[in-house]
């Protein structure tokens, strides 16, 4: 008998049987069900269970957060349960079934961004290291910059905005990559279709904005604009879904014969074509469009109303998976506007949730079960992994979920209200900090502060008086 069989018994008996298992797979920290009828799954036992830290359900799989152990719980069960293990994108697909259309997009969306986010943010702290030691006046008496006055950290400085163009001026290469790897398109031609938005032979789109003359391809009775969308989001994409599609459909028409030179023909050159003809001055239209009304959002006024309510509101968007959105917005504000004001919040918002966490470590500090689960979760949620914290302690609980939307809801209208303004998606969380624009870095960790106390404070309020309380 395993380790964990006990437990991987209880688990198969209250989340309905073998039967009710369309298909499992894990991930890091979580099982993930495909479920026949989710409501068979017994929640309330489920969560009783010793290594089960929380449980939820997002894009159409119930996950059970079980934390590091997870991958020997997870042989340990399904051998137990009979049941042949998935892959998570295999998992994915048969949670469709489950979802209806718009997290079905959302899902879709949220896979295109994954795979660049590590490049995203390793981008995003180069930037900031670039600005630090260039443009922060630390020297001869606040006259000079790091760069100024050492020639290494100059050649350095000059070495990595190399990675830094090649990671942001080249986002579309990135995400048409990625749209033809998830819809299983030829990546290769994914690849290829980036480049041609991206040419240094293409006048970039926001030159062109402000009044360059952009030269043509001329073809006698039409003359196309060459134009280039660097760093742009939303004309990769719907480049990158035309292609994808097109190509798919190709491959079932075309006889396997001749398809390895037809179908990348016929697939690649018609996008090309639409990208610099349709898609891209479209794309670029709609992605400036949202732009402008969220940074105006955030800029205005009122800018203390939207940093409220997106602060309060961005943990129960996690819970809905409509978080995923937010990915492409904050990349478009970056290319818009040299930055992002959005971001912090988020990294705001997983600091609050860490804290409110911190209060129940606090309260059950002679709680040694307690402590196994909220500890780790706090660590987690600190470093910006929030699952184990928001699903495993602060929703079981209600009034920690509250303290924490609260203290973010604060803490965003400071870090808007004070024009913080981050590089780049970065890691959430306390290393936040490092991917915030280095003039904004003190207002940040004020912000950060914020986020830190008033959901601890707010949590131990509420669990004296009893409010807001679950349990």
């Amino acid at each position: 008998m395993g380790k964990y069989a006990n437990d991987a018994k209880m688990l198969l008996k209250h989340i309905g049987g073998k039967e009710n298992i369309s298909a499992v797979s894990h991930c890091a920290t979580r099982m993930r069900f495909v479920l026949n009828d989710t409501k068979k799954a017994d929640i309330e036992n489920i969560e009783k269970i010793g290594i089960v830290k929380g449980t939820f359900t997002q894009a159409g799989q119930f996950q059970v957060i079980v934390g590091n152990e997870v991958a020997s719980f997870y042989n340990e069960f399904t051998a137990l349960a009979g049941v042949e293990g998935v892959s998570k994108d295999t998992a994915k697909k048969q949670a469709r079934q489950n979802m209806s259309w718009i997290q079905i997009m959302l899902s879709h969306l949220a896979e295109i961004f994954t795979p660049i986010i590590p490049a995203i943010v390793v981008g995003g702290l180069i930037l900031g290291f670039r600005n630090i030691i260039g443009d922060i006046k630390m020297f001869e008496e606040g006259t000079k910059t790091l760069t100024q006055v050492s020639q290494f950290w100059a050649g350095a400085h000059h070495f990595l905005w190399l990675i830094g163009e090649a990671i942001f001026f080249f986002l579309p290469v990135g995400i048409t990559w990625s749209i033809t790897k998830k819809m299983g398109a030829t990546q290769i031609l994914g690849i290829v279709l980036g480049l041609t938005l991206v040419s240094p032979q293409l006048l970039n789109a926001y030159a062109v904005a402000g009044g360059a003359v952009a030269p043509v391809w001329d073809f006698g009775f039409v003359q196309i604009k060459m134009i280039g969308y660097q760093a742009q989001v939303i004309p990769a994409i719907l480049a990158g879904f035309v292609f994808a599609w097109l190509e798919l459909k190709l491959r079932k028409v075309v006889p396997s014969y001749i398809s390895m030179i037809v179908v990348p023909f016929c697939a690649l050159v018609p996008t090309v074509l639409l990208a610099h003809t349709i898609l891209g001055p479209v794309g670029w239209a709609i992605g400036a469009k949202i732009s402008a009304v969220v940074y105006a959002g955030l800029t205005s006024t009122f800018n203390w109303l939207f940093a409220s309510i997106f602060g309060f509101a961005y943990a129960p968007l996690v819970i809905t998976g409509l978080h995923h959105m937010t990915n492409a917005i904050d990349l478009q504000l970056m290319s818009e506007f040299g930055g992002t004001n959005l971001w912090p919040m988020i990294a705001l918002s997983n600091i609050a949730q860490g804290s409110a966490v911190m209060a129940i470590i606090f309260l059950n500090r002679n709680n040694e079960e307690e402590k196994q689960v909220s500890i780790p979760a706090a660590i987690s949620c600190y470093l910006g992994v929030t699952e184990p914290a928001m699903f495993g302690i602060n929703l079981k609980y209600v009034y920690p979920f509250l303290a924490a939307m609260i203290g973010s809801a604060l803490a965003g209208i400071i870090s808007v209200a004070s024009g913080v303004m981050a590089n780049s998606i970065g890691v959430g969380g306390l290393p936040g900090i490092l991917s915030i624009q280095p003039q904004y870095m003190g207002m940040f960790a004020i912000s950060m502060a914020v986020a830190i106390l008033i959901p601890f404070g707010l949590t131990i309020i509420f669990h004296k008086r009893k409010m807001f309380s679950k349990k």
